[in-house]
């Protein structure tokens, strides 16, 4: 008899004392025990109690240098199951997001994503959102979350850490050009908050000239100097 794989999952923080509770109890509320072989939240040195919250709630807490690729990276060099799935701490999946991912890795796709919805009704985030089923990687991006399993994340050598942003969406990048990509037919849920904070019109443009500089071959720094100057500003 076959054993079935099992997922680690990593949640890269800083500063989500506010969110990572609920976050964590409801992971454990929809996802089946014995598909779950970790929880590791990788905290980036916040300052707040984002460590010691998630603690209470059974994850395995490590400390990485700020900079979601650096903190995903130290997750999964930690993680000892078959499976990896990196999640945002503001993105919820879909009950049974273990089986679901389980299932398509016992049809031989080893790396994919869920398609996603904002918490918002607005429209064009609506629009933005339903272009997630789409299988190009234009397509993607870290909210919708990533599964992969460790023997090809290994191969590929992980998560480029010069990227501060966009890291995301340069490993998908690297995972289409290797190997087959599945968008598994239900959402995950993922927090408008900065669209709400930043404006969504002026946040999308943004996102959009981040997109264009990467293709005209922009290096990871500038990319994260305009995100400093037009979005952290």
């Amino acid at each position: 008899m076959t054993t079935q794989p099992q997922i680690s999952i990593i949640i890269p923080t800083l500063n989500e004392e506010g969110g990572i509770g609920d976050l964590l109890h409801y992971l454990n509320e929809v996802s089946n025990a014995d598909l779950i072989k970790s929880i590791i939240v990788v905290d980036g040195k916040s300052d707040d109690r984002t460590a010691s919250i998630a603690r209470q709630h059974d994850a395995v807490v490590l400390t990485s240098q700020p900079g979601r690729a650096a903190q995903m990276n130290v997750g999964a060099d930690s993680a000892d199951s078959a499976i990896l799935y990196f999640l945002h701490a503001d993105t919820y999946p879909p009950k049974d997001f273990d089986k679901m991912i389980v299932r398509a890795w016992e049809n031989g796709h080893m790396a994919g994503c869920f398609r996603m919805k904002f918490d918002t009704k607005n429209f064009v985030l609506r629009f933005f959102a339903y272009l997630t089923r789409i299988n190009h990687i234009i397509c993607r991006g870290g909210d919708q979350s990533l599964f992969i399993s460790k023997e090809h994340f290994v191969k590929l050598g992980g998560f480029n850490a010069d990227y501060r942003i966009y890291e995301d969406i340069e490993f998908i990048g690297r995972i289409y050009k290797s190997m087959a990509f599945a968008i598994l037919p239900t959402h995950v849920i993922t927090s408008a908050r900065k669209y709400r904070d930043k404006g969504w019109a002026r946040l999308q443009f943004h996102f959009a000239v981040i997109h264009l500089k990467n293709f005209m071959g922009a290096k990871p720094s500038a990319l994260y100097s305009y995100y400093q100057r037009h979005i952290l500003a």
